[in-house]
């Protein structure tokens, strides 16, 4: 069993009835219902419960945390953001969802400022398929395509991706690296960019079997831990 943790800051569902209305039960809410599976284990946490309702103990025993976060990155105390890098250096994997690109979190993993060029105007984005055969496309055709987003357009400042999985193009012309996969110690990290809060775009099939297929992707695998410090030599070393 995979134990995910979606987490939410939860604030544009709060004053926002327009977002409240899409998302009744809030983003983490609808994200944990089509997560739900035979073989996931899925909670929520959102950023006023305390600790952000990521203490050690939840985040020990979370396998893959999901982040979106967009008007209180700031809000996000520095200890917890220390607490889920550390998780995902030793094997936690975290998927990081749309204006999450702003994240603490997102940031300190990537090592730059990850800001990008935005607009909301109710247009069309269709994400192309650029790896096909990545476990994170499986089941999708060759693009996904939504009537109704925000647009993220180029420049973004992260690193080259390991793997680029999706490339977004925008009614208004812009093109942007939609589906980003990182490691970072012996944690996966996917960046997926669909899912602006005033849109029901967590609603949409492909973005829902792309998420769910993330997940699995994303979950620890066993490797051998390393071995970091002074070590005695594995033959002899003649004195010279």
């Amino acid at each position: 069993m995979l134990n995910v943790t979606v987490w939410n800051e939860n604030r544009h569902e709060q004053q926002n009835e327009k977002v409240r209305h899409i998302y009744p039960n809030g983003i983490h809410g609808a994200i944990a219902d089509f997560l739900e599976d035979k073989d996931l284990n899925v909670r929520t946490a959102t950023l006023d419960e305390p600790e952000h309702g990521l203490s050690d103990e939840v985040l020990q025993s979370t396998d893959v945390l999901i982040w979106w976060g967009h008007m209180a990155h700031g809000d996000v105390k520095d200890e917890i953001v220390e607490k889920v890098k550390q998780r995902v250096l030793d094997g936690m994997g975290l998927l990081v969802l749309h204006s999450g690109h702003f994240s603490k979190i997102f940031k300190v993993l990537m090592g730059t400022t990850c800001d990008l060029k935005w607009r909301e105007a109710n247009e069309k984005e269709r994400i192309w398929v650029v790896d096909p055969s990545h476990p994170i496309s499986e089941g999708l055709g060759e693009y996904i395509e939504i009537n109704s987003e925000e647009m993220y357009g180029e420049h973004f400042d992260i690193p080259a991706p390991d793997q680029l999985i999706f490339i977004s193009w925008f009614e208004g012309g812009e093109v942007f690296r939609s589906g980003c996969t990182y490691q970072r110690g012996k944690g996966k990290i996917f960046y997926f960019r669909p899912g602006h809060e005033t849109y029901p775009t967590y609603y949409h099939k492909d973005v829902q079997r792309v998420i769910q297929n993330a997940v699995r992707w994303a979950k620890p695998t066993e490797l051998p831990k390393p071995v970091y410090g002074n070590v005695k030599p594995l033959e002899e070393i003649r004195e010279k």
